[in-house]
C-alpha cells in the first residue's frame, strides 16, 4: 500500500509490484511470495509452542501426583515448586522459575495456555526466539519478586506474570515504533492488548485468590524492557545490546531480591530454606485465568 508508506519501501515484493504497474516488467515476470520482514523463521517447532507443552507436561505430572485430581493441595504445589516468600526468599530462588508451570486448576491453565500461545507466537515472530525467552523468563521473575514482596506468605502459581510481560514488551514496542509495520495495521493489536491488560488487572483487583502483584510486577517490566529495547536495540544486529539489557536487568532484580528479603526480615541466602515446609497449613492463590 504505497500511499501508508511515505514513500518508503518496506520489502521486494512492494517494489517490483509499483514496477510493474509502471509497466517496466513483462506480465508473466515472477511474483515471489515472501513472508512479512518483520517475521523470522526459525524453525518449525516454536519456543512457545515448548513452552505450552512444558506446561500441559508439568499440569498432567500434578494431576497424577495428586490421586489423580485436579484438586491440589498446597503440599503438592509446594512440592512442585510454587512460589512462598518464606521459601523464595531463603534460599529456594528456583520457585521464581518453576512457579511460571504451576497452575491451579484446568481452568487456569487452559485460559493461561490460550493467552501464551497467541501473544507468545506474536512476541517471538516480532523479537526472535532468544529475546522473547528473555523477555517471558525476566519478566516472569519480576512478577514472582512482585508476588512475594505484596503477598509473602501466600503460595502463587501461574505463567500470568510472564504473560503480562509479553503483553508489556509488545505495547512498548509497538507505541514506540520498534517494528517495521504501518501504524494502522497495529491499531487493532495495541487496543486488543490494551484490552487485554486493563480487563485482567481489573478482574485481579475484584476478584479474591487472585495474585495481582504478579501482574502488575510482569507488565511493568515488561514495559520496561520493551522500551529499552526499541530504544537501544531495535533489532538483531544490536544483539550485544540486547544481551547488555538483559544483563542489567537481571541484576536490578537480583538487588530488588535482597531488598524485598531484607524488608521482611528474612535472612537472604542461596541454598535449601532454613524453614520447615509446612505448606499444608498455609492457603494457596492461584494467579487469575487470563
Amino acid at each position: 500500500m504505497p500511499a501508508l508508506m511515505f514513500g518508503k519501501k518496506i520489502c521486494q515484493w512492494c517494489v517490483q509490484h509499483e514496477a510493474a504497474q509502471r509497466g517496466e516488467l513483462g506480465e508473466d515476470a515472477p511474483q515471489p511470495v515472501m513472508a512479512a520482514p518483520w517475521v523470522r523463521r526459525e524453525s518449525s517447532v516454536t519456543l512457545t509452542q515448548v513452552l505450552v507443552g512444558a506446561n500441559v507436561m508439568i499440569f498432567v505430572a500434578m494431576v497424577l501426583a495428586s490421586g489423580p485430581s485436579f484438586d491440589f493441595t498446597s503440599p503438592v504445589m509446594d512440592h512442585f515448586g510454587a512460589n512462598f516468600g518464606p521459601y523464595t526468599l531463603t534460599g529456594e530462588w528456583w520457585r521464581l522459575v518453576t512457579y511460571m508451570f504451576l497452575h491451579g486448576g484446568l481452568m487456569h491453565i487452559a485460559f493461561n495456555m490460550w493467552c501464551l500461545w497467541d501473544l507468545g507466537a506474536l512476541c517471538e515472530s516480532l523479537y526472535g526466539r532468544w529475546t522473547f525467552a528473555a523477555i517471558y523468563l525476566i519478566t516472569g521473575i519480576a512478577g514472582g519478586l512482585a508476588s512475594v514482596a505484596w503477598n509473602p506468605g501466600v503460595l502463587s502459581v501461574g505463567a500470568s506474570g510472564a504473560i503480562f510481560g509479553l503483553a508489556g514488551a509488545l505495547l512498548a514496542s509497538f507505541y514506540l515504533g520498534e517494528f517495521s509495520v504501518p501504524k494502522v495495521a497495529i491499531q487493532g493489536t495495541l487496543r486488543s492488548l490494551l484490552f487485554f491488560i486493563g480487563f485482567n488487572v481489573l478482574f485481579g483487583a475484584l476478584v479474591s485468590g487472585v495474585d495481582n502483584a504478579c501482574h502488575v510486577g510482569g507488565l511493568v517490566s515488561g514495559l520496561a524492557f520493551g522500551a529499552l529495547i526499541a530504544r537501544a536495540a531495535p533489532d538483531a544486529r544490536y544483539s550485544v545490546r540486547r544481551l547488555l539489557i538483559f544483563l542489567a536487568i537481571f541484576f536490578l532484580l537480583a538487588a530488588s531480591a535482597v531488598g524485598i528479603a531484607h524488608y521482611h526480615g528474612l535472612p537472604f541466602r542461596i541454598g535449601p530454606s532454613p524453614f520447615e515446609h509446612r505448606a499444608s497449613s498455609r492457603p494457596a492463590a492461584s494467579e487469575p485465568t487470563t
